[in-house]
């Protein structure tokens, strides 16, 4: 057999196997989130708050408690998350946000949402309808497209 043939099984073959180890990891990914997804249901309840800010920023920069940022993993430490400054009661607080509904969110709007914690599930808007204004896309190929609209318009 060629040593070519030989190189090409053996590639093959460690692709067929990090494919099938993906494939069950995802699976075991998807259960544990359901599993915490019907936790955070049940632990979940409704809270009438005043949105202040959202931003995405590190959970180091957020202003979290200490003990939420000391329980999460090394790796989602850095990385960018949905965070809300809102008006509950006579306090302001800090929550995380599903990133799903953080575009829904109004800013500087009373808002009925479902909290777990310090995490917003879902926002349901109390006065008045809600504005999502879409932010621009980012990125090499959106400002392409946007330049290209303009020089067509003139």
């Amino acid at each position: 057999m060629p040593t070519f043939t030989i190189v090409l099984l053996i590639i093959t073959a460690i692709v067929v196997g990090i494919t099938i180890a993906l494939y069950f990891v995802g699976k075991k990914q998807e259960k544990k989130k359901a599993e915490q997804d019907a936790m955070m249901e049940e632990s979940a309840q409704n809270v009438s708050m005043l949105i202040i800010d959202k931003k995405k920023m590190k959970l180091k920069d957020s202003g979290l408690p200490e003990a939420a940022i000391a329980q999460t993993p090394f790796y989602a430490k850095g990385a960018k998350m949905p965070v809300i400054k809102a008006k509950v009661g006579p306090k302001i607080m800090t929550f995380l946000c599903d990133p799903a509904i953080f575009n829904e969110i109004p800013t500087k709007k009373e808002v009925k949402a479902r909290v777990a914690g310090l995490y917003i599930i879902s926002v349901k808007g109390l006065h008045g309808k809600n504005e999502t204004k879409e932010e621009p896309k980012k990125g090499f190929r959106a400002w392409m497209n946007r330049r290209a609209k303009s020089l067509n318009q003139n």
